[in-house]
């Protein structure tokens, strides 16, 4: 299926929320990508067409790809066409709250530095990255990037702090949006029930939930939910956690269903899960450092029946097929890493 730069452009914002205006539904994720990989993987996705970086301090890279987005900016600002240029307003960039400065005081120095990493003045979206709050680790603002891993370590349980209330957090988490640092807030794997409660209390409701989603994982509550309160879902896995996931877990590529569809369709199983993903409302953060694999995702916003867009990729037999394949699957396990202490998070 060729499909040219701007049809692809045009489609990304297709399934985005009124209130997120502007944020493409195809994301770059930038998850264990390594710092010296970091240049190269954010200019092939720019070429290609990405127009939304999902960021986090705790993957130690946030300093890499400010370097990177300038390097993008100073090229931009020197193009011969002023169709290549690129200016921050034309990207969508999200970062997130180590669970380490979640008390109210702290929340706003940890946004101050990740724009001192990311060299941006604002973020676009920014997000509570787990709902459990951690002891507070001092920030160095005399150096980029973060001198050792303990932004990310929770101690197995032992250094996360339940005194700390969700509602406080929020509360400084809206202080930024007051204060013109970020243009819009959310939260990152809630569940409905803590999701529910932080909304008794907040003055600008989470513009988005961040969740793990994908076929062996499909959160179809929790999704409808969202959508009756207004909050959008974005995917975080689509594609299962290829690469990084343990030897015995699933391989959600493998899948015999998914590959049986993709080939009826000529596309990948990846490009089936991202578009099934859209399909269902959902806007998605896939990773990837490989040009080839990246044109291959994004391209996954184009993808309909005919010249009219209006007619759904998958069928409705197709998508419960689909629907069949949930094992509530998570690839990603607050217990393996806290213990008991995690299910505050999960039940």
């Amino acid at each position: 299926m060729n499909v040219t730069k701007s049809a692809i452009m045009k489609s990304l914002a297709s399934t985005c929320a009124t209130s997120l205006a502007g944020m493409p539904s195809v994301g770059l994720g930038t998850y264990m990508i390594a710092p010296d990989q970091i240049q190269q993987a954010i200019h092939s996705a720019i070429a290609v067409g990405y127009r939304r970086i999902d960021c986090a301090p705790v993957y130690f890279n946030e300093a890499a790809i400010g370097d990177a987005l300038q390097q993008e900016f100073m090229a931009s600002a020197t193009a011969s066409s002023s169709k290549d240029a690129l200016t921050r307003d034309q990207l969508f960039v999200t970062s997130k709250l180590p669970g380490c400065f979640h008390r109210p005081q702290h929340v706003e120095l940890a946004v101050k530095k990740s724009l001192a990493d990311l060299r941006l003045e604002y973020l676009d979206l920014y997000l509570i990255h787990w709902p459990v709050a951690m002891k507070y680790v001092e920030i160095d603002f005399s150096q980029r990037g973060w001198p050792d891993e303990a932004i990310d370590d929770g101690g197995g349980g032992s250094l996360i702090d339940p005194t700390v209330s969700i509602h406080d957090t929020w509360r400084a988490m809206e202080g930024l949006v007051e204060r013109g640092l970020v243009r819009h807030i959310g939260v990152s794997n809630v569940p409905v029930a803590l999701l529910h409660e932080l909304m008794t209390r907040a003055s600008i409701p989470p513009a988005v939930n961040q969740v793990e989603l994908h076929p062996y994982l499909q959160q179809s509550k929790l999704l409808n939910y969202c959508h009756a309160r207004g909050i959008h879902v974005q995917a975080y896995a689509p594609l299962g956690t290829p690469g990084v996931k343990e030897s015995d877990e699933p391989v959600l590529l493998d899948d015999p269903l998914l590959t049986e569809l993709s080939t009826s369709k000529n596309i990948t199983v990846a490009q089936l899960c991202l578009a099934w993903a859209l399909q269902r409302g959902t806007s998605v953060v896939a990773k990837s450092a490989s040009p080839t694999r990246q044109a291959e995702n994004i391209q996954s916003a184009t993808y309909h029946n005919s010249d009219d867009s209006t007619i759904p990729f998958l069928t409705d037999d197709e998508m419960k097929r689909i629907s069949q394949l949930d094992r509530h699957y998570r690839f990603f396990r607050p217990e393996d890493w806290w213990g008991s202490m995690a299910y505050a998070v999960f039940d």
